[in-house]
């Protein structure tokens, strides 16, 4: 029988509340990871050894990847001064309203928005290329800046595309039209400098110097070092195209009070899809594709989920919980099966207030953890289920040593997606000489391994 004590490994990016003095006899899923000898975790996928960001108060450690302290613009380049001031100021007040944030939006920032857009991008309704729009581009760029500023620019509908879904499915995509694609991540980097301050150290989606490899990086972490024995794996069910426009205003409120940015993300909320010729209005939700759609799902989600989570765990969990979200896509982990079950309740009802449902097939707890296999097969059951989280399944695995760990490979879903795109690529290049052929394989081999 182990102590129950608690450790500092725990990586503050996905941890939960510290321990409780518990008057229950101390079991041996409450054991010091210490313990177990757990081996050290994988460094990051790129760059060398780097602190942990320093979030929420919580010690640092080796395995999560530092974060810049100032965000960059879309394009990877510096902020101007005043946007690094926006930033300083919303990390000391993390309550005030920002009333004047349009004046940021100048054109230089328009211009640094057109040199980071994909120059072969498929065009929106409007069918201007980013060619196209480069002739004359300081004229046009300086009659955009004098439109937006006055209000006399307008959002124009989006394009809809589908595009297929390694399940078979078809994603509906949405593709802006030029001038919406320049003004939406001007716009953006600016409110990033408020909401990369406020957004919390579990959340990896779409974010300035984040990635989905921090985000499984993270989360091995937080399934080794932490006391977890089940795993809700939670997806929620079309998210983004059930996004309450009511709420997400509200939700921007709480930061936001430049009118003149509120009414510019109404345009984009309300400006709706073309398809086959007709304009389909969007009461809610907002188009896949858009630029400034993953900041709003990401403040959307930061009030639903990501806040409301950290009182839920700090208030009423009994147990230790581990949280990584990216985008829609949950991963929570618990060390006491009633948490798990409670807080699947409790989740369910809030984003029933939010418009929003879980994904019923998608959304699965299962037993997970150091010690799943063994109790398990204690039970007679057979070994524990696998979870697929960012295109890998996910499954509980031994060291040669015999220590817990967790293994992670590609979907299998994804694996038959790019075999099936492989196959078809080989087809169409099957008259190209071998040498080149060879050297295509092996460059695709390569990223995969």
């Amino acid at each position: 029988m182990h102590e129950n004590r608690e450790t500092s490994a725990v990586p503050e990016v996905v941890t939960g509340r510290s321990g409780k003095a518990q008057s229950r006899t101390p079991d041996r899923h409450a054991a010091e990871e210490s313990d177990f000898g757990v081996v050290p975790v994988k460094q990051p996928n790129k760059g060398a050894s780097a602190p942990a960001e320093a979030v929420e108060g919580r010690p640092e450690t080796k395995e999560n990847i530092v974060q810049p302290d100032t965000c960059p613009t879309q394009s990877g380049e510096s902020v101007p001064q005043g946007l690094r001031g926006v930033r300083e100021r919303a990390r000391k007040e993390k309550k005030e309203q920002f009333t004047a944030l349009l004046h940021h939006l100048t054109v230089d920032l328009l211009r640094a928005s057109y040199f980071a857009l994909q120059r072969r991008a498929a065009p929106g309704i409007d069918g201007e290329t980013w060619q196209q729009y480069g002739h004359g581009l300081e004229d046009r760029l300086t009659d955009l800046h004098t439109r937006v500023h006055r209000g006399a620019y307008r959002a124009k509908p989006s394009r809809r595309v589908y595009i297929p879904k390694a399940d078979g499915r078809q994603r509906p995509l949405g593709i802006a039209a030029l001038e919406d694609k320049i003004v939406q991540p001007a716009v953006v980097t600016i409110l990033n400098q408020i909401y990369e301050v406020d957004f919390k150290g579990f959340s990896y989606g779409f974010r300035p110097g984040r990635s989905p490899h921090q985000a499984l990086d993270a989360l091995y972490v937080g399934l080794v070092r932490s006391k977890v024995n089940w795993v809700l794996d939670a997806d929620i069910r079309s998210f983004f195209d059930r996004m309450s426009h009511e709420w997400m205003m509200r939700f921007l409120q709480h930061r936001v009070a430049d009118n003149r940015i509120l009414r510019l993300i109404q345009k984009w909320l309300k400006a709706g899809v073309m398809e086959d010729g007709k304009r389909e209005e969007t009461a809610i939700g907002t188009p896949q594709g858009a630029v400034v759609s993953p900041l709003l799902a990401n403040v959307y989600l930061h009030y639903v989920f990501d806040l409301w989570i950290e009182a839920w765990r700090r208030k009423i969990a009994r147990g230790q919980v581990v949280t990584v979200r990216y985008a829609d896509d949950l991963v929570i982990g618990f060390q006491h099966r009633e948490d798990a079950e409670r807080f699947l309740r409790q989740f369910q009802e809030r984003l029933g207030g939010f418009g929003l449902e879980l994904h019923p097939e998608k959304t699965r707890l299962l037993e997970f953890g150091r010690f799943a296999a063994e109790d398990r097969r204690a039970r007679g059951e057979r070994k524990p289920e696998t979870f697929t989280f960012l295109g890998f399944a996910h499954m509980c695995g031994q060291s040669p040593r015999g220590l817990f760990v967790v293994w992670r490979e590609t979907a299998n879903t994804r694996m038959r997606a790019k075999l099936k795109q492989l196959k078809q690529t080989l087809r169409f290049r099957m008259h190209e000489p071998l040498a080149q052929i060879g050297a295509w394989l092996r460059s695709v081999c390569l990223g995969f391994y």
